[in-house]
């Protein structure tokens, strides 16, 4: 197209570039979404809870929501497992079908004094017959196969309730990953679970996701964890204010913005290798002076 009047011309481009910036990325060749959040709004009692969320999940990703407590984060994956209504759309891999789906809970509430073993506790969801019975050889061998995957070999025949947090987290673990899923969902993953522990789970969780090649959609509140090993992260308060690649999005005016002003939060300039620091403008007055 040909055009004399400059003006025009670069009303004409601006345009063209705003389109091309709220296209559905679900049409975008090179983005390929595992998940999209499309104005996915949640009301429970009249009470807004998500409010029109727009956002994506690309696939093979780590991606972290974060947010404060009562954002909408533990929401919007009970809304993408289906476990409550919600109005809006959300589509996999840019199509209706639901992929394989394994899910870590925050927390799982059972009664410790149950006399059920880590192998029987993995059996479960497969054999149909009651453990009383015994277990299956090839439940028995699929259960110590899921362990070895997450480095807990050695809790198999150990009493559930037993446990400590990070050793049951392994093992809810193992149990999501006996669905073989595309999708990997998991709420606060170190929730429970001591510092040395909760960085040797991250570093599990890493190594799975590019071995077994899912994408893995977490909640958390921890910025130092999100920082070191998410690929792609949703900043979540009731909408989202912000996503994006961590050193993109992670920033002072954004974290400022759903967290408040004194977080300790984590500077983007910090990523990865030079010093975390506090970004809450009264710590740098007193780093000024």
């Amino acid at each position: 197209m040909t055009c004399n009047n400059q003006a025009t011309c670069n009303r004409v481009h601006r345009r063209s570039m705003i389109r091309q910036t709220v296209t559905n990325p679900l049409i975008n060749p090179k983005k390929e979404l595992a998940v999209y959040f499309d104005n996915v709004t949640v009301e429970r009692d009249g009470l807004s809870i998500l409010d029109g969320v727009t956002a994506s999940v690309p696939k093979g990703s780590c991606t972290a929501i974060i947010g404060p407590n009562g954002s909408g984060k533990t929401t919007l994956l009970l809304a993408l497992l289906k476990e409550i209504p919600y109005r809006g759309r959300i589509i996999f891999n840019g199509t209706k079908s639901v992929p394989r789906i394994g899910y870590v809970p925050q927390r799982l509430t059972f009664d410790r004094g149950m006399p059920l073993t880590v192998n029987e506790f993995l059996a479960m969801g497969f054999q149909k017959r009651p453990l009383w019975l015994g277990l299956r050889r090839t439940l028995q061998r699929q259960s110590r196969e899921l362990l070895a995957l997450v480095r807990a070999s050695h809790l198999v025949d150990r009493p559930l309730g037993a446990l400590s947090g990070g050793e049951l987290q392994r093992v809810l673990l193992a149990l999501a990953l006996g669905q073989e899923p595309d999708l990997l969902v998991l709420d606060e993953p170190s929730a429970g679970v001591d510092f040395q522990g909760e960085h040797v789970f991250c570093e599990l969780l890493d190594d799975l996701r590019l071995r077994r090649g899912y994408t893995q959609l977490m909640v958390s509140h921890d910025l130092a964890t999100v920082t070191h090993h998410a690929t792609h992260v949703i900043c979540l308060n009731r909408k989202v204010a912000a996503e994006g690649l961590p050193q993109l999005t992670l920033t002072d005016e954004n974290l400022t913005a759903i967290f408040g002003v004194h977080m300790g939060l984590v500077s983007s300039r910090s990523m990865p290798e030079q010093r975390a620091v506090c970004s809450a403008p009264c710590c740098q007055n007193n780093a000024d002076d």
